[in-house]
């Protein structure tokens, strides 16, 4: 099993700047990956971006390129989301989640473990 904890979440203005943090506990050594998703109101959750566990490799959604980065700190167990350049459709509730074995990144059901969530709220 292994445990996510998000944090970082909250109300920024517009163009304001948020860093989200994941910290993972128990099985850390099988995890592959992380990624964050968002769900929005009324919305479907979908992909934000994704991180490899061993290599670094990113992956972002379109709509968030340029302004957000994810990292991850090995040693802490700990996935970043650095966001810049908030938008008011960036407002949602923010998970992280754990990747066991491989996959693309992008989809959910590669994910076997998720965070509670983390609300983001952007205002205009």
């Amino acid at each position: 099993q292994v445990h996510l904890v998000e944090s970082g979440g909250g109300l920024v203005q517009a163009e304001g700047s948020l860093r989200l943090s994941c910290a993972a506990s128990g099985r850390t050594f099988s995890m592959s990956a992380m990624g964050w998703f968002r769900q929005a109101p009324g919305k479907e959750r979908e992909f934000v971006a994704a991180i490899s566990w061993s290599g670094g490799i990113t992956n972002y959604a379109d709509s968030v390129k340029g302004r957000f980065t994810i990292s991850r700190d090995n040693a802490k167990n700990t996935v970043y989301l650095q966001m810049n350049s908030l938008k008011p459709t960036d407002t949602a509730v923010y998970y992280c989640a754990a990747r066991v074995g491989s996959g693309t990144y992008y989809f959910q059901y590669e994910y076997g473990y998720w965070g509670q969530g983390t609300q983001v709220t952007v205002s205009s």
